[in-house]
């Protein structure tokens, strides 16, 4: 009876941010860097920060400093969905969320090069997850897909946080995704959905890592990084400034090239990385030597299929541009 409250409750608040944003004009219209041809509702995805505001005001159990921060960033994100906010500002609240989280999982014992680097990873990879979000349901999609393989090894391999929280993000998903995992979205996440969804993403494979002494949960993440980390390695290459918006993601130009449907290309994400995830976990059993190798594997297919499908691709567009 809780959870059918809960998400009658989650939907209740959907619905009237729909009304407040067609009131206050919060829409996302087609630019250079998306693939939609109509202005749709933006930020959607606060859904995901306001469940777990609900989640901890009926008494579940939540790191206070992982919500704050989360908080902090819904708040930021919203307001660049709004009106665009100033680099620096949305830099500092980012290197403030971390910060929190890392103070929360005793990130500050390790020596300070490790605690820099983190820090720019760790931030670097909300922007790159913000950045992701590009067409219908890959978002909520691909981090459903991560929510539940976090579950399954919470529950069958190494507990590590409360079942309940992840329910409770999977629940704020799966409602979101009703109304954006669509041919012709309600809503997209904006700002305040990519970058908390995120950062939670992060803060749980983070606190997997650090309580299980296991680098290989990194790949819970791989389909996105590898995606990612080319893409900017592509730009640069390219000359081109890595922080404006662009479509040279491998999606964004195989759907800009074949016309494919933008939920069957969000299928292709969720499915590897399900399959990635698979492998992980099947592979927890076997000595950590074992897992590092199929790691490496791992990510040296992911990052072959990048090259040969991007090299195809980008250059049928740019035979057609």
């Amino acid at each position: 009876m809780y959870y059918i409250v809960f998400a009658a409750a989650l939907v209740l608040i959907e619905l009237i941010y729909f009304k407040l944003a067609r009131a206050f004009r919060i829409i996302d219209k087609p630019n250079e860097r998306s693939l939609h041809q109509e202005a749709t509702i933006r930020g959607g995805g606060i859904i995901f920060p306001l469940a777990l505001l609900l989640f901890f005001a009926t008494g579940g159990d939540i790191s206070h400093f992982f919500l704050t921060a989360t908080i902090l960033l819904a708040i930021a994100g919203l307001t660049d969905d709004i009106r665009n906010l100033s680099r620096l500002i949305r830099f500092g609240v980012q290197v403030t969320a971390m910060l929190l989280i890392f103070y929360d999982l005793n990130v500050f014992a390790h020596t300070w090069w490790i605690i820099i680097l983190l820090l720019i990873i760790a931030t670097g990879t909300v922007n790159a997850y913000n950045f992701m979000d590009g067409i219908n349901g890959i978002t909520s999609g691909y981090s459903l897909v991560i929510l539940g393989s976090l579950y399954y090894i919470n529950n069958n391999a190494i507990s590590f946080v409360n079942n309940d929280l992840l329910l409770t993000m999977m629940m704020a998903l799966g409602i979101f995704s009703f109304f954006n995992f669509r041919t012709k979205a309600i809503c997209f996440a904006g700002d305040v959905g990519s970058l908390t969804i995120g950062f939670a993403m992060i803060y749980l494979i983070l606190k997997l890592i650090i309580i299980s002494h296991n680098y290989v949960f990194v790949l819970l993440l791989a389909v996105y990084g590898t995606d990612s980390v080319l893409t900017i390695v592509h730009r640069l290459i390219l000359k081109q400034n890595i922080f404006k918006a662009h479509r040279l993601h491998l999606y964004q130009v195989i759907i800009s090239v074949t016309g494919m449907h933008h939920l069957s290309m969000t299928f292709i994400y969720m499915i590897v990385q399900y399959f990635v995830s698979c492998i992980v976990i099947y592979n927890l059993g076997q000595n950590e030597q074992w897992q590092y190798l199929n790691g490496i594997i791992i990510v040296v297919l992911l990052v072959l299929s990048y090259l040969v499908l991007k090299r195809y691709f980008y250059k049928s567009l740019t035979n057609v541009l």
